[in-house]
């Protein structure tokens, strides 16, 4: 894969919930961000289609992914939001296709589960970071597109560091009133660590348990987080499934939960002092991804190194490796 340059195509397609839920005025808001940046932006032919659980036909989804990657014109692809549903689409990919057409995936939250699977099915990294509705931000956008940028359009290593301020209020909406707090990424056990990083959306990604669609899951950095329908019991419970199937992990990072999930401190380090392993492995957490605002882009099976004490995340500059 390349990196992203000025004039590069950004494909959208809506691989989980339809891109109808953003109106007219939020397509065309988004867009103009992206443009601003010097790409072009072209739109999945069925991101508009719209049923009864606000999503679209596995056919048309999965038409879309494919023309997105066979186009040798389109160099990124950007999800539009995200869903419930996109783990339906796996078992009709084509891999060999999207293996020999590797290009940037990014999204985040129910896009877990198909970033995921094509990382471990064609071995190129994808990426958790923004959707496309994600541009349609006003506020805490500068942070947002720093990561984006850096992450997609330098070949340099660099560090990813804590926000100056993060709201709750929805991306796509609440601009003009949005209601904003100070951030801190809190450190729950000190340490170092270096290795893969794997994760994603919590509930999405356990999905992928006992499927072709994950990789193993050994000596590798984890980061999870969960949006407004997790609660401290769900989220213990889930957390408790992945820590089971993962095999020496080395680290763990936990994006920022929404004020609604009731996940606070108190909570959180309750659930984390249940478990031995999190004891002797760097911990931190109310990080700078997820469903609260701003988010940082991250590579899913890409090589990052943390270090706790200094609250810092480093993106490694072989992210872009095929592995």
């Amino acid at each position: 894969m390349k990196k992203l340059q000025k004039g590069d195509e950004i494909r959208v397609i809506a691989p989980s919930r339809s891109a109808k839920i953003l109106g007219d005025e939020g397509i065309a808001g988004a867009a103009q961000v992206l443009e601003s940046m010097g790409f072009k932006v072209s739109f999945g032919e069925h991101i508009h289609t719209c049923d009864m659980q606000n999503s679209s036909p596995i056919a048309e989804r999965i038409a879309d992914i494919h023309a997105a990657f066979a186009d040798q014109n389109v160099k990124a692809i950007l999800t539009s939001i995200g869903g419930f549903n996109s783990n339906e689409l796996l078992p009709y990919l084509n891999y060999e296709l999207i293996a020999k057409n590797p290009k940037i995936l990014c999204g985040f939250s129910d896009i877990t589960a198909l970033a995921t699977a094509i990382h471990h099915k064609c071995g190129f990294i994808t990426y958790s970071g923004p959707h496309f509705s994600s541009f349609r931000m006003k506020g805490l956008q500068a942070y947002q597109t720093k990561y984006f940028r850096e992450c997609f359009m330098q070949q340099e290593a660099y560090d990813i560091v804590p926000s100056e301020k993060w709201s709750d209020d929805l991306w796509f909406l609440d601009q003009d009133k949005r209601q904003y707090e100070p951030t801190e990424w809190k450190v729950y056990t000190e340490g170092q660590a270096q290795g893969k990083l794997y994760g994603g959306n919590l509930c999405t990604l356990n999905l992928l348990q006992g499927t072709a669609y994950i990789p193993e899951l050994k000596d590798c950095i984890l980061f999870v987080e969960d949006d407004e329908e997790t609660n401290p019991e769900t989220f213990a419970r889930d957390l408790t499934s992945l820590l089971q199937v993962a095999s020496g992990v080395k680290a763990l990072l936990i994006g920022r939960f929404q004020r609604v999930s009731k996940v606070t401190n108190e909570q959180l380090h309750f659930i984390l002092d249940k478990h031995p392993l999190l004891q002797d492995i760097p911990v931190m957490y109310d990080i700078d991804f997820g469903h609260t605002q701003p988010i940082m882009t991250l590579p899913i099976g890409g090589e990052i190194a943390i270090d706790t004490a200094r609250k810092k995340i480093s993106i490694e500059a072989n992210i872009w490796d095929i592995s």
